[in-house]
Parts: structure tokens; C-alpha cells; sequence
């Protein structure tokens, strides 16, 4: 078996100009790859379905960070673009085992299925207000005008966050996740979300709602010892991932569908649900490109290759999707009619599956049909070619999505 510790990199493309290219190579160098984060920072990708199932529920790869020889070393500056995710506070994201499952359980206790199907009916507002709002004729910007600001509604009334406050969070999200933000005004960015995320807890313990942030704080009341830091973290957490997964889904349902008249047509026509849709999106075009961090408590056999203990592990979510051994000879061909014996794993796999996949599943699901219900002959304004990826390397985002409504 081989470590690789001398191996050239793959650099993941900072500017992320050939996401389906970038990800082939990964997948061809898999099931386990070892690649250069921006910033110069050495990590290993998993880039097969079989393999991440496995990886992602291996208990010899954990979430604390001070696992991380790197980090120990202080070779991971402050001030590195992707510190917020790889270090983003103590939540359910950052801690493993007995620890993990209490904040979850907590989460998943607040974010019951009867409190998510309460949300469709605000979805649904939203939407067709969204909707009426559009212009009747020319270019929209879509993503701007109805995915973009659709989640981040919904995940302000979920987490009962001031909308007022929604145009200062777009700015530091976008700051948060990309790659380009300048060093001196990463620890600022993270420092004001922390901020942001502290004076909306202390709003609701004054005042409580019918909110997930008020069913955080009133179970830390109750004696289930959820620290303010751990409620600020989750919900710094809920929040970033659950706008940017939806609005990515969004995004590219509309891409993947103008892109493959066909088949858009055997869903307007009905002849194909809507659901089939989102899961050859979720598949196809993942939202999710790279999750950050995984560290090796000690070593850990991939195939011939070892990641080392003290090396850290990325799940290329954007290479699993389109992997032949998984989703066979035609994984690299969106087909809203795919049946598969081995469904996607873009929300993860394990015990840190994503809590608000079917939250998302469901806004998507209510604005999707919606959107063509309304516009059934809208189509990109420009090729598929000119479409712009954002400079994130955990987000498979557009800058814009300008198209035609018909």
C-alpha cells in the first residue's frame, strides 16, 4: 500500500472553470486522490460511491479538528480562505460519537416532520409571490430573482431570523464560502456571522417563536445541556447549508432541464414526477462539489492506497455522482427516467447525513413545478457553455442565470 505523501497533487481549481472536467480527472485518479485544497493545503478526496459509503461511516475518520497534523503543525493560517468550514465552531458538524448524537438528536428533535410539512405552506407564499414578481417579458436572471432569495426566506422562518437581515447574510455567505475572499476580511466575515448568529439567539430567548432556534434554546433550558456556543454554531450551520443546497438544486434542475429538451418535456407533460427530476439533479449536477473535513485518527486503508493518521479526508461529491461502478455506463448522462440500484449520496451518507435534506427536497418540490406551471416554455438566454461557475469549491453555484420566460 502506498501513502502518496510525494505523489503530485491534483489542485483543485480555485475559480472552478471546469467543475464536470476537474471532477472526471479526481474520479479517474480515485477511489482516493490526492489533491491541494486552495491555499496550498494537502488533503486526500474520495471520488467513488462504494468507497465514500464506506469512509463515511468509518469511525477511524473524525470531525476534531486538532486531529489534523497540519493543523497541530500550525501550518493552516487564520486567515485561509476555507477556515469557516474546516473549523466552523462546535456543532453537530464538528464532533463525533456520544457528543454528535446529542446535538443531533437535539436538531432533529426541533426539526420535526410535522414543523418541515408547516413549511409548505409559507413555501408555497413564497413561491408565487416570487413568481408574480417576475418580468413579463426579457432576460431574467433567475437565480437573482426566484432561487436565490426562495431558500433564504425559508431558512429565516425556520430559524426565525429578521428578513431585515437577510441582505448583510448574502454578503457574508458569499465571502464565507468563496475561495477569493481577501485574507484580512476572512476573520472579519466570520467574526460578524458569529455575531449575527449571537444576537438572534439572545432575541429569542427574550421573545421565543415558533421557531428551530427557540426549540434549541428551550431544550438547552430543559436540561439538555446546549451550550450558547453550540446553539450559535448550529445554527450558523442550518442556515449556510440550508440556503446554498437549495438554491444550487434550483439552479441546476432549470440548467439540466433546458439543456435536455426531451426530457423536460416528459415531466411537462407529465409523464415523468417531478421528484425523478431533483434526484437526477442531486445526482448528476450534485450541489454540493467537495465537503471539508474528515481527519484520520489513525491509518486507514482505501484500496492500495493508506490516508495516513493525522491526514485529512474531502468527499468529492461532484465525481461520485457520475460514477460508472455506481450508476453504470451511462452515469455521465442526466436521465430523469434512471432507475438505479445505488441512489446518490449527494445529502451524505452515515451519521452526518445532511438533517435538512428533506427540507430541501421540499422547497425545490414546490417551486420546480411552480416555476414551469407558470413559464413552460422558459429556456436559458444564453448556452449552457456561457454559464459562469462561482468560485467556490464546495458549491457547484452559478453567478447568474439568465433565461428566457417564454
Amino acid at each position: 500500500m502506498t501513502t502518496g505523501t510525494e505523489e503530485a497533487r491534483i489542485a483543485l481549481d480555485p475559480f472552478v472553470t471546469d467543475l464536470d472536467g476537474e471532477s472526471a480527472r479526481l474520479r479517474a485518479a480515485g477511489p482516493l486522490a490526492a489533491v491541494e485544497l486552495p491555499g496550498g493545503v494537502p488533503v486526500w478526496a474520495v471520488t467513488h460511491h462504494a468507497e465514500a459509503k464506506a469512509l463515511l461511516t468509518d469511525p477511524r475518520l473524525v470531525k476534531d479538528i486538532s486531529v489534523w497534523g497540519a493543523w497541530q503543525r500550525g501550518e493552516i493560517a487564520p486567515d485561509w480562505p476555507l477556515i469557516g468550514l474546516a473549523n466552523p465552531g462546535r456543532s453537530m458538524l464538528t464532533v463525533d460519537g456520544a457528543e454528535h448524537r446529542r446535538l443531533r438528536t437535539l436538531v432533529a428533535q426541533a426539526l420535526t416532520a410535522r414543523r418541515v410539512e408547516h413549511l409548505r405552506k409559507r413555501i408555497t407564499e413564497l413561491t408565487d409571490r416570487l413568481l408574480d414578481d417576475l418580468p413579463a417579458e426579457g432576460v431574467v436572471d433567475l437565480k437573482a430573482a426566484f432561487a436565490y432569495p426562495l431558500p433564504m426566506y425559508v431558512v429565516a422562518d425556520l430559524m426565525g431570523i429578521e428578513e431585515e437581515r437577510l441582505p448583510r447574510l448574502k454578503v457574508l455567505f458569499e465571502k464565507f464560502f468563496s475561495t477569493q475572499t481577501p485574507p484580512e476580511e476572512v476573520v472579519a466575515t466570520l467574526t460578524e456571522l458569529a455575531g449575527i448568529m449571537r444576537e438572534t439567539v439572545a432575541a429569542k430567548r427574550a421573545a421565543p417563536g415558533d421557531d428551530l432556534t427557540s426549540a434549541l434554546i428551550l431544550a438547552s433550558e430543559n436540561g439538555d445541556h446546549l451550550s450558547d456556543e453550540e446553539i450559535v454554531s448550529t445554527l450558523q450551520l442550518m442556515v449556510a447549508a440550508g440556503h446554498e443546497t437549495t438554491i444550487s438544486l434550483i439552479v441546476n434542475s432549470v440548467v439540466n432541464l433546458s439543456a435536455h429538451p426531451g426530457q423536460r418535456e416528459l415531466v411537462l407533460s407529465g409523464e415523468v414526477e417531478w421528484s425523478a427530476v431533483i434526484e437526477e439533479t442531486l445526482r448528476y449536477s450534485t450541489p454540493t462539489s467537495h465537503v471539508l473535513i474528515r481527519f484520520a485518527a489513525e491509518d486507514v486503508p482505501v484500496g492500495d492506497r493508506v490516508i495516513p493518521a493525522g491526514d485529512a479526508l474531502i468527499v468529492s461529491y461532484g465525481a461520485l455522482g457520475r460514477d460508472e461502478r455506481a450508476h453504470g455506463p451511462t452515469a455521465g448522462v442526466f436521465d430523469v427516467t434512471r432507475t438505479s440500484e445505488n441512489r446518490h449520496i449527494s445529502f451524505g451518507h452515515g451519521p452526518h447525513v445532511c438533517p435538512g435534506a428533506a427540507l430541501s427536497r421540499l422547497e425545490a418540490g414546490v417551486a420546480l413545478p411552480a416555476l414551469y406551471a407558470r413559464h413552460p416554455r422558459l429556456d436559458l438566454a444564453v448556452p449552457v457553455s456561457e454559464l459562469r461557475n462561482k468560485p467556490v469549491v464546495t458549491q457547484n453555484d452559478l453567478f447568474e442565470l439568465p433565461v428566457t420566460l417564454g
